[in-house]
């Protein structure tokens, strides 16, 4: 059975896969940002009868990824995230740094901390808890879908770099599930939006925060995959989101400037 750190296990798809993970018998250091949520996860682990420990990490700080550092780590799974709405000509610049930090400069930080034992025992995985829109992009989700590519771009390069090494890179690409994840992404617009001054007029979320799918499915995809010999590069979930990544790829290529 394998060491598993997960960050971003407070909620969504990364606590419900730590929680599996932990019941399939691995030992999973389920990392939360804030330490309300590392209580409530203990709490939910003892509910369900599952053994895990739950630290507090938040990748944006120092002293929390130097705590981590001093777990044995087999696979890092890099799930933690925020999403930030808007149209890219008017989202703050404040909004889009912190996007970057959490999503991308934070999780590289962990990488770089946790390689070091990796390479010494020539062994390893990392996961990249990427997106759909890592692949494609959509209007008035343009910098989520920009953190998430700088991800495909590491995970890639890392993939080729580590890979000598006997160290696995992996990407995995959830379609919008509903965990609340997607809801809060464009509520947080709201904190900042003025419609009164707004270049631009935003669109109806409605129909696609109202189309989101099961969770369950993304999760036990991930409980399997995570510790799992052989599998894809990519995953990605749920199957029409894999046809709808590839038929973007085609229209990029198609678009006329």
């Amino acid at each position: 059975m394998a060491n598993i750190l997960i960050t971003g296990a407070g909620s969504g798809l990364g606590r419900g896969a730590a929680l599996g993970l932990a019941r399939a018998g691995h030992h999973v250091i389920a990392s939360a940002e804030i330490w309300s949520q590392v209580r409530d996860l203990r709490s939910e682990a003892q509910r369900q009868g599952v053994s895990l420990e739950a630290i507090k990490l938040d990748v944006t700080d120092e002293f929390d990824r130097q705590h981590a550092f001093g777990y044995d780590v087999d696979i890092l799974v890099l799930n933690a995230g925020i999403q930030e709405a808007g149209s890219v000509v008017e989202i703050p610049m404040a909004r889009v740094r912190r996007s970057f930090e959490v999503n991308v400069f934070g999780h590289l930080q962990l990488v770089q901390g946790f390689a070091p034992q990796m390479l010494g025992r020539d062994d390893g995985k990392i996961f990249w808890v990427s997106s759909a829109v890592g692949i494609r992009t959509r209007p008035w989700v343009g910098i989520y879908a920009a953190t998430k590519h700088a991800i495909e771009a590491l995970a890639w390069a890392m993939k080729m770099e580590l890979e000598p090494r006997g160290i696995r890179v992996a990407t995995i690409n959830p379609g919008p599930y509903r965990t609340g994840y997607n809801d809060t992404g464009v509520e947080a617009m709201f904190q900042w939006r003025d419609d009164t001054s707004a270049m631009l007029v935003q669109p109806d979320f409605n129909a696609y925060l109202d189309n989101q799918y099961d969770p369950q499915e993304m999760i036990d995809t991930m409980v399997r995959t995570i510790p799992a010999d052989h599998h894809p590069y990519r995953t990605v979930c749920p199957e029409i989101s894999l046809k709808q990544d590839k038929e973007f790829e085609s229209q990029v290529w198609a678009s006329q400037a």
